[in-house]
């Protein structure tokens, strides 16, 4: 019980956190976008790209690193727990090295061959390519601290320092603003600088509050280990580049057929779905930690238990404010973009449709890196995700029109679920039968309900504004009485009772002292 109280407690504090930094990020983006200008920006925006594309990299390694620190964590071993961030900081050191190493020797291939940038730009061009270059390698070695701070689950340090560096950012975009010298490279400048001082608080932070983080390298170094995180960064390495390749396949190919119009309708499509699917994610973030720790400490059960309520919570949490969209998908499109491209509505309602399903089965695949042997899994999961794009490709050739990509990869997504359930069942015992029928059934029932409710209220109303309240009011109480009632156990809702319960003698407290 205690330990889904936490969650939810640092599920609330990284809801706060994402609205301050949201906040502050869209107000970053337009002071900029006005000091700057739109092609300076441009030139910021498509180095920066260029560079991140080589994210994944660092995503699979920081995936390892999480996972171990958690596991160690869990199972209580101080030493072996600072063997991991011994090995993670080399690790890591040796990856910000590669990175650098390979960003610089391409920085000649990307601005002759493939960046278009115009000349009397391209020297304040190269200095922001290396500002990001040295961003980017101060963002890898502050993984491993990244790391300790999830395994302790201290989100309020993390929501601390995340503010601080969206404030930071902010008050950069301002300072350029007011600036008389060569408004891009102070970006970069600044922008570096700000990369470097997360950096060292959170450094600073961790060797001085948590005793795990040592730097007696030789001490605690591990080969072993190293082999062992480096395997499990590699296995993920494959399932992240396919992922990169489907998802950049899948431009390409509607680009083939349809032109850039058809390209626009997706960009809209992928825009929305992020936002939205972005309250999931941050409780899946809370809930992660308490999975693999679970399994570390040889608690199987918890970590099971943990898993579904994860699949249930992200799924809820997609539900929310995926079935007003669904509904009022035409008219929102038209309210933000005033001329909306076309098949944007439908790429828009098939793309989150198959978020959702998708949201049913993703706790389990922390389960399955908790266990960590994820070799098979990992190399069936990347054969299944380079089908569907052959697949569509055939499609098009026979002359099916382009939402039949997403309907090709929700289909994708069933199968994919399925294998995600195979393998939990055989690497964590996860029993079949229990989660379709607690998870499966109650999130696909409680979402028709609520869907058939909003949509009624949309049937009876003429399309406007006064519509669109009327379903983003209907759709609050339908969703709470559809989960209480539909979507969560008796014993689940008796959980969340008494966590509301503490939350509000907390409060009561507080303002009594006040």
């Amino acid at each position: 019980m205690q330990a889904f109280h936490r969650v939810f407690k640092n599920t609330g504090i990284l809801y706060v956190r994402m609205g301050l930094t949201v906040f502050l990020s869209l107000y970053t983006t337009r002071v900029i976008l006005q000091a700057l200008g739109v092609a300076d920006f441009g030139i910021y925006s498509v180095v920066a790209s260029a560079i991140a594309m080589l994210g994944f990299l660092n995503t699979s390694m920081a995936a390892a690193t999480q996972r171990y620190m958690s596991y160690t964590a869990g199972q209580g071993h101080e030493g072996e727990l600072r063997s991991v961030f011994a090995v993670s900081v080399v690790i890591h050191c040796a990856v910000a090295v590669a990175v650098c190493l390979i960003l610089t020797l391409s920085g000649v291939l990307l601005f002759d061959g493939v960046l278009n940038i115009p000349v009397e730009r391209r020297q304040a061009a190269y200095f922001v390519f290396g500002a990001v270059v040295v961003s980017t390698a101060f963002s890898i070695l502050a993984v491993p601290y990244d790391a300790v701070i999830n395994a302790r689950e201290h989100m309020l340090v993390f929501a601390v320092l995340s503010v601080l560096e969206a404030a930071l950012k902010l008050l950069a975009a301002l300072y350029i603003a007011a600036a008389d010298s060569d408004r891009l490279i102070l970006y970069g400048i600044l922008m570096s600088a700000i990369a470097a001082l997360d950096f060292c608080l959170k450094s600073a932070y961790c060797h001085w509050q948590y005793s795990e983080c040592s730097l007696r390298l030789r001490r605690y170094w591990s080969r072993a280990l190293a082999s062992r995180m480096t395997s499990f960064a590699g296995w993920s390495f494959l399932g992240s580049s396919t992922t990169l390749v489907s998802s950049y396949g899948q431009s390409v190919v509607l680009n083939s057929f349809f032109g850039p119009a058809v390209n626009s309708a997706q960009a809209i499509a992928n825009q929305v779905n992020g936002q939205l699917s972005a309250f999931a994610g941050t409780i899946l973030k809370a809930l992660n930690p308490l999975i693999t720790k679970s399994e570390g400490a040889g608690d199987r059960e918890l970590m099971l238990k943990a898993s579904l309520l994860g699949s249930k919570l992200g799924f809820f949490m997609l539900m929310v404010f995926f079935v007003p969209m669904l509904v009022e998908m035409p008219y929102v499109l038209q309210l933000w973009l005033g001329q909306v491209p076309e098949f944007a509505v439908v790429f828009c309602r098939l793309l989150l449709l198959r978020s959702l399903i998708e949201q049913m089965f993703f706790s389990l695949t922390a389960s399955i890196a908790a266990v960590g042997n994820i070799k098979r899994y990992e190399v069936t999961s990347s054969i299944l995700t380079l089908v569907p794009l052959p697949l569509t490709y055939v499609l098009f050739e026979l002359g099916f029109e382009p939402y039949w990509m997403y309907t090709v990869y929700i289909v994708y997504a069933c199968m994919a679920s399925a294998v995600i359930l195979h393998f939990a069942n055989r690497l964590c015992g996860c029993p079949v039968r229990t989660f379709l029928t607690t998870v499966v059934a109650r999130c696909v029932g409680a979402f028709g309900v609520n869907l058939l409710i909003v949509q009624t209220i949309a049937w009876a109303l003429p399309s406007g504004a006064g519509r669109l309240a009327a379903v983003m009011l209907a759709s609050v109480p339908g969703f709470a009485l559809t989960v209480w009632f539909i979507g969560l156990s008796s014993a689940e809702r008796s959980t969340l009772r008494s966590v509301v319960e503490a939350v509000a003698r907390r409060l009561a407290g507080f303002f009594r002292r006040a």
